[in-house]
Parts: structure tokens; sequence; C-alpha cells
């Protein structure tokens, strides 16, 4: 089974760090008002916005077997509260339990929800990262691991997510992950099925390509970046691969 590599291309490390309803409307004559009501509606009929997934219920809260199947470079960006720099990963994981319909090649498919969470991309003492990773393996990180630990080893690799609910300030519940450990001994790995995305400003170069099925909103994380904005206009998007994707919105052997 693999384990931690510091030769990798991709590392964390603890060194890295208009008014229609005023009186002027209800002057207009009532045809011309029912007109100019149709030619509204036509307009709003072309305009396509994302689906901002409010309706879809958020996975139950509970623990999971899950399988990590996505990691996104997110790149450098500031931290308004602490006036920083930051380095950002989004790991991604699917949760075979917890399905889904989903629309792939024009048909309906059952697959599993998937969830996913940010890290700073750092294994410094206190890192996010390091403490939900030394959880998921069940052990702590040798100095060698530590001096540069290759991320792409966590593909692939399951484990248990403790899902909970929280509240934003607009009042919108949704599931988040508290918690990853490892497999309880015995328990087998679940095969995933979604294809691996796997995205890295470092090897990416100056023509970026996403994954396909990356959502729009780590899109635009991803675009608002440092490393995006050196090499790209404002506004320009990636490319995405044209692999098709399914959606987005953790024993003793340690297998990464």
């Amino acid at each position: 089974m693999p384990s931690g590599s510091s030769h990798g291309p991709w590392t964390a490390s603890t060194a890295r760090k208009p008014d229609f309803t005023g009186p002027a409307a209800r002057r207009v004559p009532e045809d011309k008002q029912k007109t100019e009501n149709r030619k509204r509606e036509n307009q709003m009929s072309l305009i396509a916005k994302e689906n901002s997934g409010a309706n879809i219920e958020p996975i139950a809260p509970g623990v999971y077997v899950a399988v990590c199947y996505g990691l996104i470079d997110l790149g450098t960006h500031l931290n308004p509260l602490f006036g920083n720099e930051a380095h950002k990963v989004l790991v991604q994981w699917e949760i075979p339990e917890v399905r889904g319909d989903f629309d792939r090649d024009g048909q309906k498919v059952s697959l599993p929800r998937a969830i996913s969470k940010r890290y700073t991309l750092s294994l410094s003492e206190k890192a996010n990262l390091r403490r939900d990773l030394e959880s998921w393996r069940g052990r702590k990180f040798t100095a060698q691991e530590l001096a540069g630990f290759d991320l792409r080893n966590l593909l692939g690799a399951a484990c248990q997510l403790q899902i909970v609910h929280e509240t934003n300030k607009e009042g919108r519940t949704f599931g988040t992950i508290a918690a990853i450990m490892a497999l309880p001994k015995g328990m087998p790995k679940p095969a995933p099925e979604n294809p691996q995305a796997f995205f890295s400003f470092e090897e990416a170069g100056a023509n970026p390509v996403l994954p396909a099925g990356v959502p729009e909103w780590i899109t635009k994380i991803i675009t608002e970046s440092n490393e995006w904005r050196k090499t790209h206009a404002a506004g320009q998007a990636p490319a995405k691969s044209p692999v098709a994707r399914a959606v987005e919105e953790e024993t003793e052997d340690v297998s990464f």
C-alpha cells in the first residue's frame, strides 16, 4: 500500500505556508402595459441561472463511510480577518450510502452524494489539515512526512466522516464535516464511483484545465486566487476537461 512521500509534485508541509409598479407604470394604457409585461416575461425566460442547491436536502447528521475522489488546488487567497495570505486546498469525498438521482448523458442515474472541506495547505502543528489527516490515518506524521506529504495519496482512500448540521447567516442549513476517522478494522473499503479529480497550479502551468464537473462556486474561488490572476485576464474561466464526472455540493493499515 502506498505511504506518504516527499517526492510528489504537490505537497503539504510544515514549511509551506427599474420600478414597474410606480405611478408612471399605472398611467400606461392597459393593452400597452400587457405588451410590456409580456416582453419582460420573454426576456426573463432567456436568463440562465446556476442552481444554487438551496432546495437540496443536506446530508443528514451522522457517521458515514466515504471515499476521497477529489483534490482541488484553490490557490492563494487573502484572509481579510487576519490580513494574511494562505494557500488553500479542497478535499472532496463521496458517500456511497447517501444517494441522489443526477443527470448523466441525458439519463437519470443514481450516484453518491458528495461533500468537501477546505483546508490551508500546511502541516504545521496546529493546522486543521494535519489534525484531520492524523486522525484519518490513525497515527502521527513522521518527521520525513512532515517535510513534504504528497496529498495525491488521499485519492481513493476510504474513511469515516462525522457530518453535523450548521446554519449560515441567511438561515440555510447545510452539512459540514466535524471529524474524520479511519475505517474500523476489517471493514471493506468501498470502490469509488466518481472518476478521480485532481488539479494543481504547480502542474497546470500557464493554461490550467480543471477536471470535468467542478462546480462553478469552486471555479470562482480558483479564478480569484493570486496564481490565477498572475497569468489570466480578469474574469477568464479555466477550461474544463471533456471527461464527464458525477456531482458535487474517511484500519490499522494506513493506505496513504
